[in-house]
């Protein structure tokens, strides 16, 4: 069996400054989707165009995620204790962002570069969510090395079983935050690259995301342990599959929408 490293949560400190792994797996996902975001915005028919259009749109995004993704673990996971603990809700450093939360800040911040650049909202979010599964895989990365989110118990001689010290047991259990990196982050954004190669009707890149990432999210869940706090809830269903549910029915909505439209 595998045994889990036990990283240093802390990448580097500067005097009484330290930083963490877990906040530079998130600036480098938000590197590379101004990278990927450069090459694409050169095909005009993308529709993102004007000065610094990317910019605004990569610094909306990153209020977005942040804030929207802490907000949302906060409240959709925690909410009792964060109402109580209110200043707990700063403590990014510690871990705690929901995927669920942070697509609806970036669908806020989208609806605001709609307003300030006039750009269509499917428009600009079939820009942007073939890349964001380049962020997701970083985040995973940080995830394991910050030893949190692992998967639940499994039998000693499954080829990937790991040992996961910050557990509490030495039970061996799925490593899912490695197969959420591989499965949301890489199969995902290979899959998100192909299909927007070209253009497609408005709304169905969205559409295959929704419905791509849900689908994954939904099936890793079984192997992932749920949150201790939480527990399962209804028809033995993990926090996230449920919150996955409303957007793969958003994907093919999305999907059947733009195809009908089209024609």
């Amino acid at each position: 069996m595998w045994v889990h490293p036990q990283f240093n949560p802390i990448a580097f400190s500067v005097g009484p400054l330290s930083v963490h792994w877990y906040g530079l797996m998130y600036l480098v996902g938000f590197a590379f989707f101004y990278l990927l975001g450069r090459i694409r915005e050169k095909e005009k028919w993308r529709g993102l165009s004007g000065e610094d259009a990317l910019e605004d749109l990569l610094f909306y995004g990153i209020l977005g995620v942040v804030l929207g993704g802490r907000i949302g673990y906060c409240f959709l996971y925690q909410p009792s204790y964060f109402i109580q603990h209110p200043l707990e809700i700063f403590a990014i450093w510690q871990g705690g962002m929901s995927v669920h939360g942070g697509m609806i800040g970036c669908l806020l911040a989208m609806l605001y570069f709609k307003h300030r650049h006039g750009v269509g909202l499917l428009k600009t979010a079939d820009f942007v969510t073939p890349l964001v599964p380049v962020g997701l895989f970083f985040g995973r990365i940080g995830n394991f090395i910050n030893g949190e989110l692992w998967g639940r118990v499994t039998t000693p001689d499954f080829p990937f079983a790991m040992i996961f010290p910050e557990s509490g047991t030495m039970q061996p259990r799925h490593p899912s935050q490695l197969y959420e990196a591989g499965l949301e982050g890489i199969v995902l954004f290979c899959v998100m690259w192909f299909f927007s190669r070209r253009q497609k009707p408005e709304g169905a890149v969205t559409g295959l995301f929704c419905l791509g990432y849900g689908i994954i999210r939904f099936c890793v869940e079984f192997v992932r342990e749920p949150d201790s706090f939480l527990g399962l809830r209804a028809l033995g269903l993990s926090q996230g599959q449920w919150l996955s549910l409303p957007l793969i029915l958003l994907g093919i909505f999305l999907i059947v929408r733009a195809y009908r439209v089209r024609r």
